[in-house]
């Protein structure tokens, strides 16, 4: 095997966070290599110092033989190396073709030069085909899911037609139709001689697609397997350091009180849904993307207005909607995309986790810091925030850590019902057992949890009952422990039982 990259002693600091220590290993040509290890392991940051968006503070790194060295990404983009990030990196104002053709120089070479919208989509589409994104060139950004723009995302680093590409969390918020697909180019690529640094938490994924896996923790390279040679028991152990025992389903905590129900609502996207919420209850929503499981967050957090039906809370119908008097109400919402829709990203952890009771924290218009930082870091201890203190940039945490910040937020609330969107997208192994275990304290002390999840697993496993979506309208409801993930796809997609 032919090397195409390796690495020597790479080292980064962020303040008091040891990022990187010492990395070291070396990835073969033409290889798919998966890059594993749990939030806050360093594989965003190594991606990051590869492609140039970020530098080391010390260490070397030869790409194809030659010292590789880039000082932004475009410096690595005329080397043959690019990136897709895990935080995506489009301008949500800008047509789709706007945002393939800005800084590619692979589409767009001549810099100072006009593209008309006419070339802009000939250049363009066919690499949105290519991802199977069926949306013309010219559609905002800002009119797309975050399952859309993702694609859009890999769209655009397939288009730069680089030697190397780093994929971070690609298939974070994607559907198992786009998955397949892009898999199949990925390989297709593979054929063609293309290396693949493939950054995921879905261990069925790494197995189904790396040829070897290099896993990382607290910022140290640990290991490389072959994928053939190894076993996802072996690597979890080595990415937390410890064995993580297969866990069976959750005791339930449901109870006969109804505190929440959905009598025929419809909104601009949801058709005629009902359904009750128990207090304890977990009740998991399945469904594929587009489907109306986030507009179910919207409508009762009063993001997303009521055309029909009506919204009762232990017994009583809501007559307001409103952010504030869902959270006067005792609900609280993690949204899907925490970085657009749920942190502060420029503020410290401490203010982004005491958003939610800071008015009910201050004398005067000041805030009572000792009183916030006390409870703060009771919220630290019990999601197992990874981060040297409290009053780091919330940005500088992994994503993993940044959605446990968003979950502690409502644990200081002291939410009884809590909307959970997709909260272990792009979260590790150990990261999803703290959220699992958050979920079930929650439910134990008779709270309830509305879990939507991308992974029908962790739904089987979590939930008490599983509602099911297809085009906004409920499809059935299911008892999680008598159903399986063939009866769920089957209702998702709109198929009668």
């Amino acid at each position: 095997m032919q090397p195409i990259l390796t690495l020597h002693g790479i080292d980064k600091h962020f303040g008091g966070i040891h990022a990187l220590r010492d990395v070291s290993f070396t990835i073969n040509r033409g290889e798919i290599c998966a890059l594993m290890g749990e939030n806050g392991a360093g594989k965003s940051t190594l991606g990051k110092v590869i492609t140039g968006v970020i530098q080391s503070d010390s260490g070397t790194m030869e790409f194809e033989g030659r010292p590789h060295d880039p000082r932004s990404s475009l410096d690595a983009q005329r080397g043959g190396i690019s990136i897709i990030f895990q935080e995506l990196d489009l301008f949500p104002n800008q047509t789709i073709a706007q945002n393939l053709v800005i800084g590619n120089l692979r589409l767009m070479p001549n810099q100072n030069g006009f593209l008309s919208e006419r070339r802009l989509e000939r250049i363009t589409q066919p690499w949105l085909e290519k991802v199977g994104l069926d949306i013309a060139s010219s559609a905002s950004l800002n009119q797309l899911s975050i399952a859309q723009v993702q694609l859009v995302s890999i769209a655009r680093a397939l288009s730069m037609q680089s030697r190397l590409i780093v994929m971070d969390e690609p298939t974070s918020a994607i559907t198992n139709e786009a998955v397949d697909k892009l898999f199949a180019l990925i390989e297709t690529l593979k054929a063609e001689g293309v290396t693949i640094i493939f950054i995921s938490h879905k261990m069925e994924e790494i197995f189904r697609i790396a040829d070897s896996i290099v896993v990382m923790r607290d910022g140290a390279y640990i290991g490389t397997r072959r994928r053939t040679e190894t076993n996802p028991g072996e690597i979890v152990s080595m990415m937390v350091g410890r064995a993580i025992p297969e866990r069976d389903r959750q005791k339930t905590w449901a109870r006969d009180e109804v505190v929440l129900a959905f009598d025929s609502v419809s909104t601009r996207k949801l058709k005629n849904v009902s359904f009750e919420l128990h207090a304890g209850e977990v009740l998991g929503v399945a469904g594929l993307v587009g489907a109306g499981r986030t507009e179910i967050g919207a409508a009762l957090f009063g993001i997303d207005p009521l055309r029909e039906g009506r919204v009762f809370l232990r017994g009583e119908a809501i007559a307001e909607f409103s952010p504030r008097k869902s959270i006067e109400r005792g609900i609280g919402l993690v949204p899907e995309d925490r970085k657009l829709e749920g942190l502060l990203i420029q503020q410290s952890v401490r203010d982004n986790v005491a958003l939610a009771v800071a008015e009910r924290n201050q004398r005067f218009g000041f805030l009572k810091h000792r009183r916030l930082d006390s409870i703060v870091r009771e919220v630290f201890e019990s999601t197992r925030i990874k981060a040297a203190s409290p009053e780091v940039c919330i940005n500088t945490l992994s994503g993993g850590n940044q959605q446990k910040a968003l979950v502690g937020r409502w644990l200081l609330v002291g939410s009884d019902i809590l909307f959970l969107d997709d909260p272990t997208r792009g979260v590790d192994i150990g990261a999803k057992e703290d959220i699992y275990q958050i979920i079930n304290d929650l439910a134990r002390e008779g709270r309830s949890v509305i879990f939507v999840s991308s992974e029908l697993p962790e739904l089987l496993r979590c939930a008490d009952r599983i509602l099911v979506l297809c085009r906004g309208e409920l499809m059935g409801t299911l008892e999680a422990e008598k159903t399986d993930q063939e009866e769920i796809i089957r209702l998702a997609m709109g198929l009668k039982r």
